[in-house]
């Protein structure tokens, strides 16, 4: 059997890892990149032994990078690739801001943005929902470190600091901050607050749904009951907020808030949506902050935050903490909204090399 190799770098952004790819190093048409990001990854199947992929969602993600055309506010643009494990579908409705982490560090190193001494500053359009992002990477001497002293919950160890800043990130999916018009709705019995800041997301009290916001990853996966309860709120609500049917789609999400109860501001529980998060999405989580900031939503009474115009927002999960930083400000109509939100993360270069598809999926030129 005759093989195609595709340069590719393995790469750890944030809590999340897949194979990066340069956007001229796959084919042009979207449906024959699907199928060799699929037989790159090893889907469909559960193990994923046939490939790259981790036989997880968080650990079978792709990032395909590319140059900005001339006079885009972009240096690079990212296209989110999220394969499946089960069936051979590829998802490019989400974006995903843990593997946004690694994307500047990755442009510079493909030589797609040159390195400045101590920080490089990467502006990167996220393709898949339009948002745009700073990434300040760390490159002293003009080359980028992976080594440094911040942990995020969910990695071992530490390691140098990403900072990503969505500057437009409201309505990125549906156009509007508040999709439905509502800062409080309620869909299938239950009070929710459809928000699209990042990512569209679904969000609820724990205690509407029997939960307190601290249950395990596990232990929320196990309760067949409530899983199937809350993909019924989530798809009741993409009607709502005019993102049609969800079925077999990820977008939009689904998340719960809880009292805190590890000195965070609030407590969190998010879903992909099929399954527990084990640990916080980057996009989710400053929608979830976002909400906490925002009167009238579900998070109302639960979070503890203050009325600054900027502030932390931390977001207790499964595994840890995430602190997402809500810039606040006012519409047209003076009726508060989100300016800016971002979080702090980390990378890391874990292989380069080529990944091998069968010429049968496609023959490059």
């Amino acid at each position: 059997m005759t093989q195609t190799a595709i340069p590719c770098t393995l790469m750890r952004g944030g809590t999340s890892r897949g194979p990066y790819f340069l956007r001229d190093d796959l084919p042009a048409e979207r449906d024959d990149m699907a199928r060799v990001i699929l037989a790159a990854v090893g889907s469909p199947d559960l193990r994923q032994i046939d490939g790259l992929g981790g036989a997880t969602t968080l650990t079978t993600k792709v990032a395909i990078v590319g140059r900005a055309a001339p006079g885009q506010p972009q240096q690079v643009d990212y296209l989110f690739a999220q394969p499946a494990l089960d069936r051979a579908f590829v998802d490019w409705g989400p974006t995903c801001g843990n593997m946004l982490a690694g994307v500047g560090p990755f442009a510079i190193e493909s030589g797609l943005v040159p390195a400045q001494d101590g920080e490089t500053r990467v502006m990167i359009r996220a393709v898949n929902t339009g948002a745009l992002i700073e990434a300040v990477i760390q490159t002293p001497g003009g080359r980028v470190t992976y080594d440094g002293d911040v942990a995020i919950a969910g990695v071992p160890g530490t390691a140098a600091p990403i900072l990503l800043n969505f500057a437009d990130a409201v309505g990125g999916s549906t156009g509007r901050l508040l999709p439905t018009g509502n800062a409080l709705d309620r869909i299938e019995g239950v009070d929710v607050t459809c928000l699209d800041v990042c990512m569209p997301v679904v969000i609820a009290r724990a205690v509407d749904l029997g939960k307190t916001g601290q249950e395990s990853a596990k232990g929320l996966d196990a309760d067949r009951d409530f899983m199937a309860r809350i993909e019924r709120i989530r798809r009741a609500a993409s009607l709502a907020m005019g993102m049609g049917d969800a079925e077999g789609r990820v977008i939009p999400k689904f998340a719960m808030l809880g009292a805190p109860a590890k000195g965070g501001s609030v407590a969190a529980r998010y879903f992909t949506p099929l399954a527990t998060h084990e640990a916080m999405a980057v996009t989710g989580g400053i929608c979830i902050a976002s909400a906490c900031k925002l009167p009238g939503t579900v998070a109302a009474g639960i979070a503890a935050v203050s009325d600054a115009m900027r502030e932390p927002v931390v977001i207790e999960h499964p595994t840890g903490a995430m602190e997402a930083v809500i810039s606040m400000g006012a519409d047209a109509s003076g009726a508060p909204t989100i300016a800016a939100g971002g979080t702090l993360r980390t990378a890391r270069r874990i292989m380069r090399g080529e990944v091998y598809v069968p010429s049968r999926v496609w023959a490059a030129k």
